[in-house]
């Protein structure tokens, strides 16, 4: 459970650092007030089916909110010649899209045109987490869709071989500090 914090809450911080709207905990309060219950309803039904499906979010969502910000850019397919983030080398192995696609399917029959992907997302990564036995939080709502998805910028990720001189620069340029890697990464607080 020691190793869930850090990496939950770079995910928590990543959320709030790279969206540059005005973000609200009730948000789709009038418009969809039902959001957060078809959003869990999805991933809860995806990992009864398939135990995976939580981690798998979880890094979904982090791939996405480390590139341009949560935007789920790292939802968009490849169009011709634009290959898009998913098909980066670093997202080959990302999974589970069919349950943010079910997700906003059942939104969109309750809400058309009114729940961006980039908020079913964070929700859904939420869900797993406390679905897995971790912890909840509230996830303010508001994200705009990305329009740009490109898989010449996952090479930004930071890969799980970095040393420490490679994980503070690639945080760096996310506007994180060493204490923030620290906090975020864990990779330090097991020396």
């Amino acid at each position: 459970m020691a190793s869930k914090v850090p990496f939950l809450t770079m995910i928590i911080i990543l959320s709030a650092v790279s969206s540059g709207n005005s973000l609200s905990l009730n948000h789709y309060e009038k418009s969809c007030p039902n959001v957060e219950f078809i959003v869990a309803k999805a991933v809860k039904d995806a990992t009864t089916r398939d135990k995976t499906v939580p981690a798998a979010l979880l890094r979904m969502h982090f791939h996405d909110c480390f590139i341009r910000g949560c935007d789920a850019s790292v939802l968009l397919n490849s169009k011709g010649k634009n290959k898009a983030e998913k098909d980066g080398p670093p997202n080959i192995s990302l999974h589970a899209f069919y349950v943010i696609d079910a997700a906003k399917k059942a939104v969109e029959a309750s809400c058309p045109g009114v729940v961006s992907c980039a908020d079913i997302l964070a929700l859904a990564a939420r869900d797993a987490v406390f679905l897995s036995g971790g912890p909840t939080w509230d996830v303010p709502k508001g994200r705009k869709d990305g329009r740009i998805s490109k898989a010449s910028e996952t090479i930004n990720l930071p890969a799980p071989t970095f040393n420490i001189s490679q994980l503070k620069q690639s945080f760096s340029q996310r506007g994180l500090s060493t204490a923030d890697l620290v906090a975020l990464s864990g990779k330090l607080l097991r020396k």
